[in-house]
């Protein structure tokens, strides 16, 4: 008798078990509903101790106070509590709503592109990232959008070439490898420095090498040996934009393809560029939009992580 209660004991503690991880699912699953059809607008409480945390406002210290509350009584596990965390809201500014919690999800805090933006705008957007964040980078940035900026934030670095803005004030290397970015020509330069700031600053070692396009050939099988030291490849290239194919034929790392506007007529301000690329023989290679330096040295510094 005492045999089987013991039996009966352990399954019943094992199906109390699966009874709490089924909660936690589906706590997370309404939650997630909540997020996608009410993003901004739900702040009641459902169960009289949780609550939804998407609202247009900061989350204050009654809601995060309540939230790790939970986690201490056990009634939300620290996953549970992450995934919360991670879809906080936002600050609104009115002109912007700024994401706060961008590093927590992507490993890296919100990039303003500046172009479009005022002076002010952009100013006070990189005012209240810095609040939270040691590394902010800003895009597309002209000469006078930069004076403002760095007129009034500390510590902030302008790149004329690029039109990048960097705060980079923690400089800790999180990178698995070592990431390369290349450029067939000069006139790459803007788009391969705008890939190079965006993978420094989110915390890898990188190395760049300029002017080795196809029409010297000799310039890129002169490089060979550091390539194949890379553990991701970014390339950028106008023209018929033939050098990521190149790379990638040499290297056995991924190689991420920037088509760059540089080239006459029928470059087509970059789209020749593009679909040759698109169509590379080389499958080791993908391909980001026309002139995204950005995008190439955001998602290779993904690929970079341990």
């Amino acid at each position: 008798m005492m045999r089987e209660i013991s039996v009966f004991d352990n399954r019943l503690k094992a199906l109390s078990q699966t009874l709490k991880e089924l909660s936690n699912i589906l706590n997370g699953l309404r939650n997630l509903l909540i997020f996608l059809v009410l993003p901004s607008a739900f702040v009641r409480t459902w169960d009289g101790r949780d609550r939804a945390f998407w609202y247009s406002g900061l989350m204050d210290q009654e809601q995060l106070r309540s939230l790790f509350e939970q986690v201490r009584n056990g009634a939300v596990d620290i996953d549970a509590a992450m995934v919360r965390m991670r879809h906080m809201p936002f600050e609104d500014l009115g002109f912007a709503k700024v994401d706060h919690h961008r590093a927590l999800r992507h490993g890296m805090p919100e990039v303003i592109f500046a172009k479009g933006k005022t002076p002010e705008q952009v100013v006070a957007i990189a005012e209240r990232l810095l609040e939270n964040s040691q590394n902010v980078l800003i895009t597309r940035a002209d000469r006078e959008c930069a004076a403002a900026v760095t007129g009034k934030l500390a510590s902030g670095e302008y790149f004329p070439l690029s039109g990048v803005i960097r705060f980079w004030r923690d400089r800790t290397n999180r990178g698995k490898g070592k990431i390369i970015v290349v450029c067939a020509g000069t006139s790459d330069m803007p788009v391969a420095e705008e890939a190079q700031l965006t993978a420094e600053a989110m915390g890898n070692e990188v190395e760049a090498i300029n002017d080795i396009g196809v029409a010297g050939i000799h310039r890129l099988m002169s490089n060979r040996e550091r390539l194949t030291e890379a553990r991701v490849i970014v390339v950028c290239a106008g023209m018929e934009g033939a050098l990521p194919s190149a790379v990638g034929g040499l290297v056995s790392c991924p190689v991420i393809a920037v088509p760059t506007s540089v080239g006459y007529g029928a470059s087509f301000n970059g789209l020749a560029a593009l679909l040759g690329m698109l169509n590379s023989c080389s499958s080791n290679v993908t391909v980001v939009n026309i002139d995204n330096g950005f995008g190439a040295g955001y998602v290779a510094s993904l690929i970079n992580r341990p």
